[in-house]
């Protein structure tokens, strides 16, 4: 069976992570305060959405877009299969935004550093578009801070509009910002 790290350096299948077609695909970012503490914090908190299939790396990226002067982010993405009480896109996204919340983030310009950043990226093979929410999300295949660690805890992941793997929408890209923060979901 191949197999790939995902989970706090737990091995899993490599199909847990795209097997499932309810499971969300949510990306975690932060770049001010305490990045690694947010970003373990948010994890447990979304673990408290559902149940946590997947975990990838935390990887140290610079920032994109914005304001400059940005410290650099933490990114990672998590695949969550969320409770039986959010069953829609926009009751997961509102639970994302509480969180947000919760950790003291406030919007006021587009791409600016944050405490945290909780991203929906996909939701099963589910396409919407209303206002304030498209999922997949529209720069999914865009961004390599995104990337690196979707296909690590979904390898398989295909867009449900376009088809296109996430993989191969990754290796079009320059890659080469997204690194390893040897940041671990465990504190030491």
């Amino acid at each position: 069976m191949r197999r790939c790290r995902a989970w706090c350096g737990t091995w899993w299948p490599r199909w847990f992570a795209v097997a499932d077609a309810e499971l969300a695909l949510i990306a975690l970012g932060a770049n001010l305060a305490d990045p690694p503490a947010a970003v373990r914090a948010a994890a447990t908190r979304l673990a408290e959405l559902g149940e946590l299939a997947a975990r990838s790396s935390i990887y140290r990226t610079d920032p994109v877009g914005g304001p400059s002067g940005q410290p650099p982010y933490l990114n990672a993405v998590v695949a969550l299969r969320p409770s039986s009480g959010l069953v829609t896109c926009s009751e997961l996204l509102a639970q994302l935004h509480r969180i947000e919340v919760e950790f003291g983030r406030v919007r006021r310009v587009r791409w600016e550093a944050r405490v945290l950043d909780l991203d929906l990226l996909a939701f099963g093979d589910r396409v919407e578009e209303v206002p304030g929410l498209t999922v997949p999300h529209p720069r999914i295949l865009e961004r390599p801070f995104v990337l690196v660690p979707l296909v690590e805890v979904a390898p398989s992941w295909r867009h449900p509009r376009s088809g296109e793997r996430a993989a191969d929408a990754l290796a079009r890209l320059d890659a080469s910002g997204v690194r390893r923060s040897g940041v671990s979901w465990i504190p030491r």
